[in-house]
């Protein structure tokens, strides 16, 4: 399958500062991919040489087959930024009308977009009496002009509410099954741990981790948690079989274990039978495995 972003080895400086130091991935049609990294970490020049926006030292970069930046590249690419700017005297509708004008696609298409994002009731309101988290959604139906083939989306839930972002990832999870490559970068890890293919991590300018959140989680070999909740009347009972677990405040045992012991610690505890009421197991989250490829290289 030929890759709608293909990196290899790219090196960017910024006079004696390595931004990014070979850094290499590929994005396959139809795939979604985080890309996570503390602030400096490249995320931000590593879109810019995507977008073709400024040049690289050394590697290289193709973008659906082309030099990033190429007038054939641009027509395949949206990009949104974290902070999207509209002319505020604009109504919702002007703006894409005048977005489609430039792409040579009827601006009547401008009502479909904004209720795709649910903007209908705004349409003919102007920009400038949005919130921030409406102009995101102006931005994010600009992004869907042209029907781009990659999505670079910087921050793109910045201002939206927890419903406006569930529909957000329900019309990425769309464009994604229509063949659309997505690249989305993120702090909010909660957010795009269950709504992204493959997890990208910058820490330093290298990339120190890329795979699925399964296959992250093998290589890190974190910890699992599990929480007993006892019957009633069986603390003690619990106790004294689960000697390693951690007695809370909440009622609830906690018992953390290797990713090779977790199956048979769960026997144990499935043994006690009707001393347990209730367990949950809990798998390391996105953000603990972040913090653990983050803190490898020392940030």
């Amino acid at each position: 399958m030929t890759s709608t972003l293909r990196i290899s080895r790219l090196t960017k400086r910024f006079q004696a500062v390595d931004a990014l130091r070979d850094v290499s991935l590929a994005l396959a049609p139809g795939k979604r991919a985080a890309l996570l990294g503390h602030n400096g970490a490249g995320k931000s020049t590593m879109m810019k040489i995507i977008l073709g926006l400024i040049p690289f030292d050394s590697g290289s970069v193709e973008v659906c087959g082309m030099a990033p930046g190429s007038p054939a590249a641009r027509m395949q690419v949206a990009y949104l930024p974290e902070n999207a700017s509209f002319h505020p005297a604009l109504t919702g509708e002007e703006q894409l009308r005048h977005y489609l004008a430039l792409r040579g696609e009827s601006p009547r298409r401008a009502m479909d977009l904004l209720a795709r994002v649910g903007l209908s009731h705004a349409a003919r309101r102007r920009i400038g009496t949005y919130s921030k988290g409406m102009r995101q959604r102006v931005g994010l139906a600009q992004t869907l002009i042209g029907r781009p083939r990659l999505l670079v989306l910087d921050e793109p839930t910045s201002g939206l509410d927890p419903v406006s972002r569930r529909d957000f990832y329900d019309l990425l999870d769309g464009l994604a099954a229509e063949g659309a490559s997505i690249l989305l970068s993120s702090h909010v890890l909660t957010e795009v741990e269950a709504r992204t293919d493959r997890i990208l991590i910058l820490s330093g300018g290298q990339l120190v981790a890329e795979g699925t959140l399964g296959e992250l989680r093998a290589r890190a070999a974190l910890p699992v948690s599990i929480l007993v909740r006892p019957a009633p009347g069986a603390d003690t009972v619990l106790t004294a079989a689960l000697p390693e677990a951690v007695y809370g405040e909440d009622g609830l045992l906690r018992i953390a274990c290797a990713q090779a012991d977790k199956l048979a610690l769960l026997a144990r505890v499935t043994a006690l039978g009707g001393a347990v009421a209730d367990l949950d197991l809990l798998p390391p989250s996105l953000e603990d495995i972040y913090s653990h490829f983050s803190r490898r290289d020392g940030q």
